[in-house]
């Protein structure tokens, strides 16, 4: 088994995805690792130290990937790049799948499988495979120190004999891994330190580390995390509120720290160029997210400017500013998932493809996108709900988007249909026939009378009787010491009612 290492050609990358170390470990589980000459040398390992730890050092990069099944980078490698690799090759790093389709589609076209690393779930098994997680807490880290140099002040308070020195006051935006550990890092310099977030579980994390939790807490707010950990993109009136609340905090704040991202979606927009004027001259905005964008409008990636005496920065690659750390803990989250792709015994790929590890980073397989999230292009929308009974239920809202009408005019007396892929045929209503039909014993079953029921109901020969008896009563002769009753005058008018033969009545099942 062959495990290829190529050198990182993306600007401003300085880590390679494998140590010394690793090397020596994926020796052990029976791999030939093979590096391309000099992929280490910006992260201070040197060809020799990889040598040494039993990797072939060779210059040609066609070399290294050829027949190999396994190929590690930090950064998607071009597609041409893995010409000669073994078929269906692991190509193993962060793909950065998202607004990258068309790269992704290249790499299937090749013939590779694609493993994105970013997208391993976040559960107790894979914590030491997420690249997510080793990256950004050295980026955290590294935010606070590059803001403490451009600072120009002291970060801890200072009691001297020539006066007191404040201490800095620190806003951390976002209490991720990299926001965490930037708070930490700030307090343990000295700082005062504040820190916001849309996850409710975050607060008792910032003050647990020392920090003030700064917040709308709505409930808005108190829903506002996905269940794999992540945070939910909020409604345009919470950011509102929590623009505000931001606004009136940040004035006061020395040095900002923005570390908010969402998966594959551009990086959300949190501090103002207004908000960037109410502070003061001196100040420092460190942007974590400045390669999705940055958090700041007037963030510019890759370059650190100076807008009305604040400094803000915004480097694309913050663990790559500490290449050697960054490349030791991401070459140990990928020898950590390729421990569970190598059988013990046979010492080759032993790939188990129902792995909830493997389903849910494979990205490309078998020479096409297989990853449901990864799409080249939008999937339509169905033009009518399909009526057959075995067809899958679609979602209630594409119900109601395609058939408008039929929601609108439900009847407020009867349930709407559910939806036609799962509905049974409807029976309709019989209608009332105009001549009367022997009735069944469903029939006796009294239904409710209503005051239309009353005087439209048909009379029976007992009520026929009853009522002439009634008329026959009136003609005789009030009992003596009786009081007469008055007659009860005619209906006149509208209200009189022609009185209509009646026809002879069909006698009844029952009678």
């Amino acid at each position: 088994m062959k495990i290829a290492v190529l050198a990182e050609r993306a600007e401003g990358e300085t880590r390679v995805a494998v140590s010394p170390e690793t090397v020596g470990k994926l020796k052990a589980l029976g791999a030939d690792v093979v590096i391309e000459a000099g992929a280490g040398a910006r992260s201070r390992f040197t060809d020799e130290a990889f040598a040494a730890a039993g990797a072939e050092m060779l210059a040609d990069r066609v070399a290294v990937v050829a027949g190999a099944e396994v190929v590690l980078g930090v950064r998607r490698p071009e597609a041409a790049a893995l010409a000669g690799a073994a078929p269906g090759a692991l190509v193993i790093g962060a793909m950065d799948p998202y607004g990258n389709e068309p790269a992704i589609k290249a790499l299937a076209d090749a013939g590779v499988t694609a493993i994105a690393m970013e997208f391993m779930p976040r559960i107790t098994r894979a914590q030491v495979m997420d690249i997510l997680s080793s990256q950004a807490n050295l980026a955290g880290y590294q935010g606070v120190i590059e803001a403490a140099a451009a600072f120009g002040r002291a970060f801890p308070m200072m009691m001297t004999a020539a006066g007191t020195v404040r201490p800095a006051k620190v806003f951390v935006m976002g209490a991720g891994v990299a926001g965490l550990q930037a708070i930490a890092t700030a307090r343990r310099l000295g700082g005062v330190v504040t820190a916001n977030d849309v996850r409710p579980a975050a607060k008792e994390q910032v003050e647990s580390l020392g920090g003030k939790f700064i917040a709308v807490e709505d409930d808005e707010f108190r829903q506002a995390e996905t269940s794999g950990g992540y945070a939910k993109e909020m409604s345009a009136e919470y950011k509102q509120k929590q623009a505000a609340l931001t606004a009136s905090h940040i004035a006061k704040q020395d040095i900002v720290i923005t570390t908010a991202l969402i998966p594959g979606r551009p990086a959300p927009r949190l501090i103002s160029a207004q908000m960037v004027e109410t502070m003061a001259p001196g100040s420092v905005i460190v942007d974590l997210a400045a390669e999705r964008g940055g958090n700041c409008e007037l963030t510019v990636p890759g370059e650190i400017i100076e807008h009305r005496g604040v400094t803000i920065i915004g480097h694309r690659n913050f663990p790559g500013r500490l290449p050697t750390s960054a490349s030791q803990l991401y070459a140990r989250n990928l020898l950590a998932f390729l421990e569970t792709l190598i059988g013990k015994e046979t010492r080759a790929l032993a790939v188990n493809w129902d792995d909830e590890l493997v389903k849910a980073t494979v990205l490309t397989r078998d020479g096409a996108i297989v990853h449901p999230n990864i799409r080249l292009e939008p999937a339509p929308m169905p033009t009518e709900v399909p009526a057959m009974a075995d067809t899958p239920r679609p979602p209630e809202a594409a119900v109601i988007e395609e058939r408008p009408a039929e929601a609108s005019t439900a009847s407020t007396t009867e349930a709407a249909p559910a939806p036609a892929a799962i509905a049974k045929p409807r029976a309709r209503k019989a209608a009332t026939p105009k001549t009367a039909a022997p009735k069944t014993d469903a029939s006796k079953i009294a239904a409710p009378k209503t005051a239309a029921s009353k005087t439209a109901a048909p009379k029976t020969a007992a009520s026929r009787t009853r009522a002439a008896a009634t008329r026959a009563d009136a003609t005789k002769p009030a009992a003596a010491g009786a009081k007469a009753k008055p007659a009860r005058p005619a209906k006149t008018g509208a209200a009189a009612k022609p009185r209509v033969p009646r026809k002879p009545e069909t006698p009844r099942d029952d009678q």
